[in-house]
Formats: structure tokens, sequence, C-alpha cells
């Protein structure tokens, strides 16, 4: 290794960092590969955000524009147009958004926050931005109200005033209304906040003022008093003009409607309690909830609607939310799955003085968006289009997928077609504002997410959208509790038993293997026709590995079984000791023993095209211990294997012949003087094979018995022996095809009774969920935390040339390596057994191994071999037609292991990240090319090989909130940006990189944030984004009609300018609010334009101002100049003439 040169750091010959030696190691110059990714190909920024509102706080609708506003608690602003267009902004504070105003058709909105702050966004740019902040320091907001075409917005505030402000230039009016101003000068008590403000539709002097006391005040704007109060005995929710501005009606505290005339003050001309019960002696009903809202829309041909939420007898206990829609004679209750935040009625005009036609409402719920039909019988709701129903079971996994083959997006959009409900509207969706961007990223993107309730969604998140397109429910596998009394005693979690916890799927042959938090795995192949099965197939594995406490080394001794150890002090044991199960899974100490925590359904299943259940396979408990869930998960199609790990070991499971190849703990997986070993090794128990084994060897089987034993052998040291610490049991009937199994089980057992070498070290030890787990037992435990399918360059020791291998990465930073050797594909396949040669530990790093990826010769990214998908449930001769893509070479037959001829010299690295740290492996000598310490002080939480720019490199993301790239082979620092802090493990659980700079991840319980870090797709996304504004002619005001023309029964107009304005008002006082000019300005724009083309744009915009400023300023110099000499002209020729004249001459 050459020492490290200074003078070509500082000559930008290389570029490392401190903790990569200046040239690979272990590599010559001219074995140097050229990488072709460089940092100028990497940059950092969010692109879009779908999914819910998370905690939504306000709604506002442009009903010229077709846009819809939600705003949230935390600040966040969504906006949704047509499907397919929609926006997320944040507000810099944070503070919890209190209502939004739109500036119907003029593209901006006005946003009120907690914190006493009012925002101008400017929705004429693809990503808004506040123009003007105004920050009120005396008085808290309680409600605004920005009249049609006005631009004056009325603000009211806790104390019982109210404020005006141009939302041109965000600034007070002098002109203010009091509330000891509004009220009676006889009235001493406070009227409280002011929760509705709203002018008169026909006369816009004449304002509305609700006081959540109970007190409405109708106010004269010009004459500045107080014109009409109107009184009631009931707190105030919300008030609701009709639009003929001559009713007003109000809702209140205990659940009554009060419709006042604006000329009788004295009482209400109507009082109705639509959920009260009319007592028959004529008082009053019985108080309600209160209602929080109302709405009264007229039509022009029939009864009004009055649109309310809230309102419902207090007897109702357990009722779900209600919005009440009164139409006439007839009220209907349309109750709704979560409590109503607030609700808007969609008319046909955007004008208050004429008949309002409703013909939907918005609904904002918790955790749901509803639009409900008006004009068809029976009101039902739109189909939604917008991706609203991530949350619809808690997200408990999500999986990015980009650039996957392109017939697998209408191979799910197909068989999804058919899981849609029915009962929709006919209608299409009201809200269809903005138009789509017009990027060019074309290529198919898919997400699946895995939720509580066992259920997976795919989506379709191909150019920056997100559609659902299939629905998998896993938990139809299982029965199924019907109480909670009636749940089995061997569930190993509370709540969600069938919740996804990993995901393993292939794109090219469509199958999916799921993992769930009951240590359950089901394994998935699509099939475009629907099927019946009578049985579910089903393994359950029993994962033991117990450690001899043997002071000794007496190997070849007692076979006797030991016996289990206590679930409260777990003593380290150093063999792999299989136990004999017991005879019941429930014995009189309760002890739970060989029975799975999910119990699988005993009916048939009938399952429609998609996604259908191949193989079941569960972890069973083993003497009163649960089993440990699964850690890791990998699947290959080409191999038609299945492995899977936990805390105490790594299973493989062969689900072409539904058996278990593999059953080891993680010690197991090492070799003899393997130079990994850290921990002193123990003396050990030769092996008894426990269960129907056993029954082999003692002649008690039978041969039918025989035949459903699994056929795995497993070849390690030259010795074979069956692994019988996993017991593998197939539930119901399963006629596997083999007339081998007996011959290789019996084989099997009597080979595992020659003793085991002394050196094979044990990490493991008896799973505990006591607290009296040392620890160093903690500490010392190796778990499997990662896992990879591949074709690697094998050692010349062990035949040279390409062969299958399983890697295996653990908690202490090991990665171990098993060859496989499989049988010809056909009928060979499914009747010879795979021999599996663990090969020990090829390299170790600091840390918990994350992710194994592989590279070629040319450092190429080497996708591990893949079948093609082909119909499962076609004929026989159709199903034999298959195809292998991908990977260095297709699997090895016959069990030679080799898949070529001797290597000469290294051609593949091997690539292998840690928490820690990540190396480069030259194969086959298994030499370090490269190695790159990513952090010291943190840890990383994801980390995955990308490609990119044809070129592939590793993407982290650190727990510190960091996310780099580096490159390969040589692992170079390419990008590193302080994106996010871990603030919940949400993040963690869901961070998801996928190819060509694509990545995701959960950022609330309801949404999905998806970002780049991609150059290329960085400058393409403000094409790609769509449109918010678009220009739309504002509909024709009603016709005044000539009489009311003639006679002034029209609607009045107001000048607001000479009212309100700084002539005619004054100013404001400046300690009552503080304007803040906002990024979205002129200015603000003009900064945040980015890139080479604007700032030449902008430049010679510069230019021809200036060169146009200098031809004007020389025009008028030579105008000027022009004028002079006229003047001296005249002014010698009047010389001239009045030289020779006297003074009285003049």
């Amino acid at each position: 290794m050459k020492k490290f040169n200074i003078r070509k750091v500082l000559d930008g010959l290389t570029n490392v960092s401190s903790a990569t030696p200046s040239q690979p190691l272990g590599v010559r110059e001219n074995d140097l590969i050229h990488e072709t990714l460089q940092s100028e190909h990497f940059q950092l920024c969010k692109t879009v955000r779908h999914g819910f509102p998370y905690q939504p706080s306000a709604l506002a609708l442009d009903p010229v524009q077709k846009l819809l506003a939600i705003g949230t608690q935390c600040g966040a602003l969504r906006i949704f147009g047509r499907p397919g267009v929609e926006c997320h902004c944040q507000h810099e504070s944070g503070a919890a958004v209190i209502q939004l105003q739109f500036l119907i058709n003029e593209g901006a909105l006005v946003s009120a926050l907690a914190d006493d702050s009012v925002h101008l966004w400017n929705l004429r740019q693809k990503r808004p931005a506040v123009l003007h902040s105004l920050k009120f320091s005396k008085e808290r907001i309680t409600f605004c109200h920005l009249p049609f075409q006005s631009k004056w917005l009325y603000i009211g505030t806790e104390r019982g005033n109210i404020h005006l402000v141009n939302v041109e230039s965000f600034t007070l009016s002098g002109y203010t209304i009091m509330w000891n101003k509004a009220i009676e000068l006889s009235s001493k008590a406070h009227p409280g906040p002011v929760v509705h403000i709203s002018d008169n539709p026909m006369d816009e002097g004449k304002l509305i003022i609700g006081y959540e006391g109970g007190i409405v005040v109708l106010w004269d704007l010009k004459s500045k008093k107080a014109e009409c109060r109107y009184t009631y005995d009931e707190a105030i929710h919300s008030v609701s003009w009709h639009h003929e501005g001559k009713q007003f009606i109000c809702s209140h505290s205990d659940g009554s409607l009060t419709i006042w005339n604006t000329k009788n003050p004295a009482r209400p001309q109507q009082t109705i309690t639509p959920h009260g019960k009319q007592p028959k002696d004529g008082k009053k009903p019985e108080p309600c909830k209160p209602i929080l809202k109302v709405e009264y829309k007229t039509t022009r041909l029939g009864e009004p609607f009055i649109i309310l939420s809230g309102g419902l007898s207090y007897d109702t206990v357990g009722r779900r939310p209600c919005l009440t829609v009164m139409h006439g004679k007839s009220t209907a209750v349309l109750e709704m799955d979560y409590p109503i935040v607030d609700f808007l009625t969609l008319c046909e005009t955007p004008y208050s003085n004429d008949f309002q036609e409703p013909y939907a409402v918005v609904v904002l719920l918790e955790k749901d968006l509803v639009v409900i039909d008006l004009a068809q019988n029976g009101y039902p709701i739109f189909e939604n289009p917008y991706p609203l129903t991530l949350h619809e079971s808690p997200v408990t996994c999500c999986e990015y997928c980009a650039d996957c083959t392109v017939d697998i997006i209408p191979a799910l959009y197909s068989v999804g077609l058919r899981q849609k409900r029915q009962g929709y509207s006919k209608k299409e969706w009201p809200i269809s504002g903005g138009n789509w961007g017009q990027g060019t990223q074309s290529y198919p993107e898919i997400v699946i997410t895995g939720h509580a309730d066992g259920s997976l969604k795919f989506w379709d998140a191909s150019a920056i959208m997100l559609q659902v397109l299939y629905k998998l429910k896993t938990a139809k596998v299982f029965e199924k509790s019907r109480s909670k009394d009636d749940k089995p005693s061997t569930e190993i979690v509370d709540e969600d038993p069938f919740a996804i916890q990993l995901l393993a799927w292939c794109p090219e042959s469509r199958v999916l293997c799921v993992a769930g938090v009951s240590a359950h795995i089901l394994i998935y192949r699509f099939s475009k026709q629907e099927v019946t099965t009578e049985v579910i197939q089903l393994l359950e594995v029993r994962m033991q590995y117990e450690l001899s406490d043997l002071d000794s080394p007496d190997v070849g001794g007692d076979q006797t079984q030991v016996a289990p150890t206590s679930s409260s002090s777990p003593s380290p044991q150093a063999a792999a000791t299989p136990t004999r199960p017991s005879t019941s899974s429930n014995n009189s100490d309760h002890t739970r023993d060989n029975v799975p925590c999910l119990k699988v359904r005993s009916s048939s299943l009938k399952q429609s095209a998609g996604y259908q259940v191949e193989l079941v396979v569960q972890l069973v408990w083993v003497s009163g211990e649960p089993p440990q869930q699964i850690s890791s998960l990998a699947i290959n199609s080409a191999y038609g294997l299945m492995v899977f790990g936990n805390s105490t070991g790594v299973g493989v499971v062969d689900y072409l012949q539904k058996t278990v190849l593999l059953n080891l703990s993680t010690a197991e997986l090492y070799t003899t003087n393997d130079p990994f070993q850290k921990q002193p090794r123990s003396p050990r128990k030769s092996r008894q094979p426990s269960g129907g084994l056993c029954d082999i060897n003692e002649g008690s089987a039978t041969s039918d018995d025989r035949c459903k034993s699994p056929t795995s052998v497993l070849s390690s040291n030259h010795q074979q022996f069956y692994n019988g610490a996993g017991k593998a049991k197939m539930s119901r009937k399963l006629s596997l095809p083999t007339e081998l199994k007996p011959d290789l089980v019996l084989l099997s057992v009597c080979a595992s009774r020659a003793p085991v070498p002394l050196d094979h070290r044990d990490n493991s030890f008896s799973r505990s969920r006591s607290s009296s787990v040392t620890s160093i037992d903690k500490e010392t435990r190796e778990g499997i935390t990662a896992l990879c399918f591949c074709e690697t360059m094998a050692r010349r020791s062990e035949g040279g040339g390409v062969q299958p291998a399983l890697w295996v990465g653990t908690s202490l930073g090991a990665v171990l390596t098993a060859t496989l050797s499989l049988p010809p594909a056909g009928e060979q396949r499914l009747l010879q057994p795979i021999i599996a040669s663990p090969s020990g530990a090829a390299v170790r790093l600091k840390g918990s191994i994350l992710r194994m990826a592989f590279l070629d010769a040319a450092g190429v990214f080497q996708c591990p071999p893949y079948e093609q998908w082909y119909e499962p449930n076609a004929a026989e001769e159709e199903r034999t037609r298959r195809r292998r893509g991908g990977g260095l070479a297709s699997p090895s037959g016959g069990g030679g292991g080799t898949g070529g001829g001797e290597v000469e010299k290294d051609s593949q690295f091997a690539v292998v990240c840690s928490e820690k740290q990540a190396k480069v492996l030259s194969l086959p000598s298994q030499t370090c090319v490269s190695k790159h310490n990513i952090t010291e002080t943190s840890f990383l939480l994801r980390s995955d090989v990308v490609v990119l720019n044809s070129g592939a490199c590793v993407a982290c993301f650190c727990a510190n909130g960091h996310i780099m790239t580096l490159s390969l082979p040589y692992l170079r620092p390419l990008l590193d940006v302080n994106y996010l802090p871990l603030t919940d493990m949400r993040i963690a659980r869901t961070f998801s990189f996928s190819n060509l700079g694509q990545a995701l991840y959960m950022n609330s319980p309801t949404e999905i944030q998806r970002l780049t870090y991609s150059q290329e797709v960085c400058e393409n996304l403000q094409e790609m984004l769509g449109e918010l504004f678009t220009p739309v002619e504002t509909p024709e005001a009603p016709n005044r009609g000539f009489f009311k023309g003639l006679f002034g029964g029209g609607a009045q107009v107001l000048d607001r300018e000479e009212l309100f304005g700084e002539t005619g008002a004054g100013k404001a006082p400046r300690s009552l609010a503080q304007h803040i000019p906002g990024p979205g300005g002129i200015e603000g724009m003009k900064g945040a334009a980015t890139g080479i083309m604007a700032d030449l744009a902008r430049t010679r915009q510069a230019l021809d101002e200036r060169g146009q400023k200098l031809s004007e300023a020389e025009e008028k110099t030579a105008a000027m100049m022009t004028s002079a000499d006229s003047f001296s002209k005249h002014a010698h020729e009047m010389m001239l003439k009045c030289k020779d004249k006297r003074w009285y001459q003049f």
C-alpha cells in the first residue's frame, strides 16, 4: 500500500476522505476501475408528499379555480386540484393553521395560524411561497373573512375587536370595530371572542358579527355603528346568511338552530333542534351536543338546504359523528367514520347574493376526506381519487422499487380493478383545478406498504404521482379470533397479530415473501386466474439452539437429551442440541411447546386473481418460550429458495419442495478455525435428532411418515447430517414427489451421531424474555441482520468458478457464506435435494451488517438471478417454459456446485455495508479493495446499493440525519447532506432507497415524503410538478333585473378603498402588528430562481434595461442641446432687435 501523498490531495488528483487511503487497497494502478459517478451527479431535495394531511385543522375551497386547501396542526398546507395535482407547503413557525381563505380566482391563499400570524401565499408558481406575513402582538386571532372580489380582509380577535388588512400590501387599516361599540352601552359583560364575520349578500356596507357569548351584531360600516343586535341565551358557534340578505341562521351550543329576520332583533323567527326530542307539552326540547357549524344554501326551484355538523342527542352514546342534511321536510343523517373537522358546500356560483344551487359537500374528517353528492337520492359519496388511504391501517413497513419491469403495473392494475367498491356517485370528481406537469420521467415505480392488519397495498408511484393498484389481505390465511376472550394463548403480541414486518419481492418473477410479527412467513405467487385452495400448505419450524454447560471436553459421551433451561435464567451451553417435542401443546404447567403463534385456517380458501398463497412458514414455541420475530428476509425465484433469520439463527426453505433446507444457529455457520471467531469455544455434545427423526431411527415410523419428512441435506466439512435442531412439519396433506426421501433422512440420522468438531464456535444462547439476561449475554448474542442470495466466484479450494451462494450478515458485523448446489431445472429440481455447504466468514465490520451486493469485474452492479414470471395455474406444458435472466450464470446443476472453469484472477466485487463502515472485497480471493468508516459517533439506519446514471453507489441514511452516497468500488464520498435527524422510529422503519436517485419514508402516520438525491431529477423536477393556478374567467355576476335596478332593490356596492384606505381611516398603530416580507415576493422569487439560464436571462434583461436607459438619457441630452441652441438663437435675435431702442420706446 502506498503512503499517503498530500500533494495529490492538494492537486485534486484524488478525492477521498481521511478514513480512506489515497489508493484502493490491494489494487495496482493498471487495474483501477473508472468510476462513472461523480459528486456533480448528486443533489438532495424533496419532491412530493403523498397521503392524508396529518392532524387536519382547517379547510378552504376556491369554487372558480376548483382547488381545495387543507391546513394542519403542525403548520402544513396541502393544496389539491385534479387527481395527480397536489402540493405541500410548510409554515416556518410550525404553528397550527386555524383558518384558510382563498382569494377566489386570484391564485393566492391567506392562512391564519395559532401564533396570531397571517400569511399570504402565492399559488401562481409550482411551489407556493409566502408573499407577506403579519404578526399580531397584542391580540389573538379567532376568525378571518375575505369577501369575494375584495382586497380587504376582516380579522376577528379574542378580545372581540375586528381589524382590517389590505391583502395587496398586507398593511393594517386604521378602521377598527371595537367590541364596546358593537354591543349595547347598558351591557357590562364582555361578548366573548369573535366567532363569525360576514357581509350582507345584498348590502356590502352591512357586516354581521357573531360573538361567542350569544350576541350577533349587524354593523353599518359607513356610519361606524351597530344597526341591530340579536341576543340569544346560548353560545354561538357559526352563522350563515340567506342569499337575499333578509335572514340568517345561527348554530348554538345546546344543539339548536335559530333563524333571525334582520328587521326583527327581538326574538328569532324560528328555533329548531334537529336531533332533540320534542316534548308534547310544547316545552323547550332537551339540550343536545353543540352544532359546530351550519350552512344555509338556497336553490332556485326547491327548498333550501340546511347542512350542519354535530348537534346529536346526549343519549346517543357510541354513535359515530354525523353530518345532517335538512332539505325541506326530509332530514338525512350521514354517519362518518371519524370526527368532523370542517365542511364546505360546493355551489354553482361564487356569488353570495344569488341562488347557491349546492351540488356537493366536502367533509374534512380527522383521518379522511369525503365528498357527498347532494344531487342524487341517498346522497352517495364520490370515489376519492387521491391517495388518502395510506393509513387505512397503520403502515408498519414500506418498500420502494423504481425502474421495475414494465409489465408489472398493468398486471397489478388489472387484478386491482376487480377489488373496487360499488355504490359511488356516477359523477366526476368535482375538485378539478390545476394542470399536470410536463415531465419526461417515464420509468415505472412501485411502492409497497405493509400494514398492521396484515394487508399489503401496491401503489403506482410513477411520475411523482401515487395511485393504488392492488390490495392483498394476508390475514385471510389464518383463523381469526371472534373476541378477546377467544384469543389463543400462543399469540406473542397483544394487538395486530397479523402486522407486516418485512417484505421481499421479486418483480421479474412476481414472487412475494411477507414476514409478520407473529414469527410467520407467507410466500405468494401471482396468478391471473381465480383458484380455490382446499388445503393451505404449512411448514412449522422449531428453532432451538441451546448451549451445553459442560466444563469437560467430553465429546463422545452421553447422548441423552439435555434438559431445557429455565426461561428465567438461561444457562449458556455449547451445542445446538435439539429437544424432543412435548406430546401436547399445553401441559399441566401450561408450558407451550411445538405450537405456532397463529392458527392456519382449516377450511378451503377462495383466492381471487392476484397474489395467491403458496406456502406458510411458522416458527413454533419451544419449551414455553415464544419464537423470536423475523429480523431479515430474502427470496430467490431462480433457486426456489427463501431464507429468513432472527436473533438466534437462520433458516432456508425450499418453497418448491415445501421443505426446510437449513436450520442452523448463527454459530453453526462458522467453519473450523475461522479467523473471525471471538469468544472461547466450549466442548459440545453430539446431536440427537428430534421429533419424527428419532422415531425413524427407532423404527417406529412408517414409510408414509418418512415421505412427509424434509429432504434437506447439509454438507459441512465433508460430513452429511440432518439438522435436527430445526423441526420442520407440514400440516394437512403434502404429497411431495420424491422416492429418495426415506433413504436421505435415514442417512442423515445416522450421520448426525458422529462427533462434531470442537472448534465449531457457538455465539447464540437460548431465548429468554426475562429481565435476568445479563448485558454480557445481550452483547454476545449474534443475530441475523442481512441476507443475500447471489452467484459468486468460489475459492479455488472450493472448486472455483461461479456458484450459487447465500451470504449472511450478523449483528456482530460478520459476513458468513454458504455455497448452494442445485439439481438441474425441471423435474429433477423437484426430486433431488439441494446441498448447502457453509464456507465460514468472509469479512467482519464494525456494527451490524445492513446490506450486501455484488459488482462484476468492471464495477457494474450484478442483479441476483431470477426466474421470469409464468402462470402458476396454467397447464403443465406451459409452466415448464421458464426463462432465466440476470445474474452471472444460471444456478448450477447436478450437485457439482460450479458454474464455470477455473478463474485465474479476481473478477467480482462484494460490497458490504454495516452500521459503521463499508468494505469492498475482491472475489474469489476475498481481499479488501477499499474501506470507508462512514460514521464514528452515530450509526446507519438504512443502506442500499443503488444504480444511478449507469453506475452504482452506496446510499446511506444515518441516525444523525445525514444522507450520504459513496462511489463503487472505491467508496469515495460523493454526497453528504444533513437532511433530517431521526425524531421518530417510523422514519427508520419505513425509509427506503431505490434506483435512479429515488427514496421515500413515512414522515407522519398518514403521509409519505418522497425525495431524490439525483442532480438530473432535481433539474427536471420543476417541469414534472403540476400547475395549481390556471387562467379561468370569473363567472358573470347575477343580473339585477330591470325593476331592482330602477328602484334600488339589488345588491348595494361599497367603496371599501375610500372607507378603509389611509385617506379615509388613517394609519393603524404600529404596535398592533408587525409586517414581515416573505420570500415569495418579487425580490424573493428573483433570488430563488436558480440555474445558469436564469442568471443569463437576468443579466441579459439588466443589460437591456441599462442600454434602454442610456439611450433615453442620450435622447434627452440631444433634446436639451437642441432646446439650448434654439433659446440662444432667439435671445440673440431679441438682442439685435432691441439694441438701438431707447427705454421709452419699449
